[in-house]
C-alpha cells in the first residue's frame, strides 16, 4: 500500500479503538446518574472540544465562516440533529445490551450506510466497477460479521437465564429494535462531515491545509448534536431529579471528561484520516473506522467478562464474525486506493 494509505489506515484504526472504547468509562461511574454524565458528556465532546480544535487549527476561522453563505451550514446542522438523537439512543443501547452487542448492532449499521451513502451521492467511483465491486463486497461482509456477532449475542443472552420470560424476550427485542433505530441514525454524522465539505473548500481556500480543514465543520455539525443531547439530559435532571447529584463527592465527573476526549480525538484523527484516504476518505474511512470500533468494543466487553460464561456455540459465531469483519477491512482499504 501506499505511504498515504497505510498512514490513513494506521490513523482509523487508532480512531476506532479509542471511539470503541469511548463508552467503557460509563461502567466505573458510581454516584452520578446516566443523566449527568451525559450532559458532562455532551459539552465536553460536542462543544468544549470541537471549538478547541478548530480554533487551533484552522487559521481565522470566525473570517472563514463570515464570508460563507448560509446554506453550507444549514445541511451538517441538520445532520448533526439527527445523529444527536441517534446519540442518546446509543448511551441507552450500550446500557441494556452490553458493550459488545449494543456496538455490533449499532456501529455496524452505521458503517454500511455511512459507508455508501457519500459512497454513491458524493463521488464518482460508482462508475468504476472494480472499486464498487470492492466496496460493496467490504460492506457485505461487514454486515455478515454484525449478523455473526449479533447472533453470538444472542445465543449467550440466552444461555445466561435458564428460562428466559416472555417479558425478557420482548425487552431483548425491543432493546434490539431500539439499536437498529440507533444504527441507522448515527451515519448521519458522517453525512454531516461529508455534506459539510464546501466548509472545508472554503478553509482551503482561505490558505488552510487539507489536513486541517476538516475541522471548520466540526463546531457546525456538532452543534446540531449538542442540541437534542443536552435537551434529554436536562429533561432527566428535572424529571428524575438528580441535579443535586453534581454536588456528590467523589470522581465522578472525571469519567465523562475523560470519555469526551476519547470520543473527539476519534473523530478528530479520522478526519485527518480522511484526507489521507483520497476522494472517498468519507466513504471508506467511516466503514474501516466503524468495523475498528466493533472491533475494540468488542475485545473490551470480553475482557471485562461479558463473554465469560458463553458456550462454545456463542463464542464460534463472536470468532467468525470478527473474522469476517478482518477481511471486510481488507477488501475496503484495497477500495480506497
Amino acid at each position: 500500500m501506499e505511504k498515504p494509505l497505510v498512514a490513513g489506515v494506521a490513523l482509523t484504526l487508532l480512531a476506532g479503538v479509542m471511539s470503541g472504547n469511548c463508552m467503557l468509562p460509563l461502567k466505573f461511574v458510581r454516584s452520578w446518574a446516566w443523566e449527568n454524565v451525559w450532559l458532562v458528556f455532551s459539552i465536553t465532546s460536542l462543544v468544549v472540544l470541537p471549538w478547541v480544535l478548530a480554533l487551533s487549527l484552522v487559521d481565522h476561522l470566525f473570517n472563514l465562516y463570515a464570508t460563507l453563505p448560509f446554506s453550507v451550514f444549514v445541511l451538517p446542522f441538520a445532520m448533526g440533529m439527527g445523529w444527536g438523537v441517534a446519540q442518546i439512543l446509543f448511551g441507552i443501547s450500550v446500557k441494556r445490551l452490553g458493550l459488545a452487542l449494543a456496538y455490533a448492532v449499532i456501529v455496524g449499521l452505521g458503517a454500511v450506510l455511512g459507508t455508501l451513502v457519500p459512497f454513491f451521492v458524493l463521488s464518482n467511483a460508482g462508475r468504476d466497477h472494480h472499486t464498487l465491486a470492492l466496496v460493496l463486497a467490504g460492506v457485505a461482509l461487514t454486515i455478515l460479521g454484525i449478523f455473526l456477532i449479533t447472533w453470538g449475542g444472542r445465543i449467550h443472552d440466552l444461555d445466561t437465564r435458564s428460562h428466559p420470560a416472555r417479558g425478557k424476550q420482548q425487552s431483548y427485542a425491543a432493546a434490539i429494535g431500539l439499536a437498529v433505530l440507533c444504527g441507522v441514525l448515527a451515519p448521519m454524522l458522517n453525512y454531516s462531515f461529508a455534506f459539510g465539505k464546501p466548509i472545508a473548500d472554503g478553509a482551503i481556500a482561505a490558505g488552510n491545509t487539507a489536513a486541517h480543514s476538516g475541522y471548520a465543520i466540526w463546531p457546525v455539525g456538532l452543534a446540531g448534536g449538542f442540541l437534542p443531547n443536552a435537551a434529554y439530559s436536562l429533561y432527566l435532571l428535572r424529571k428524575n431529579r438528580t441535579l443535586s447529584f453534581f454536588r456528590l463527592p467523589g470522581k465522578d465527573s472525571s469519567w465523562p471528561i475523560l470519555m469526551g476526549f476519547l470520543w473527539m480525538g476519534a473523530f478528530a484523527l479520522y478526519s485527518l484520516a480522511s484526507s489521507f484516504l483520497g476522494p472517498l476518505g468519507t466513504s471508506i474511512g467511516w466503514g474501516l473506522m466503524q468495523i475498528f470500533m466493533i472491533a475494540a468494543a468488542t475485545a473490551s466487553g470480553i475482557f471485562l467478562g461479558e463473554w465469560k460464561s458463553a458456550s462454545r456455540s456463542a463464542l464460534f459465531f463472536l470468532s467468525s464474525g470478527l473474522t469476517a469483519l478482518a477481511f471486510a477491512i481488507a477488501l475496503l482499504a484495497k477500495g480506497s486506493r
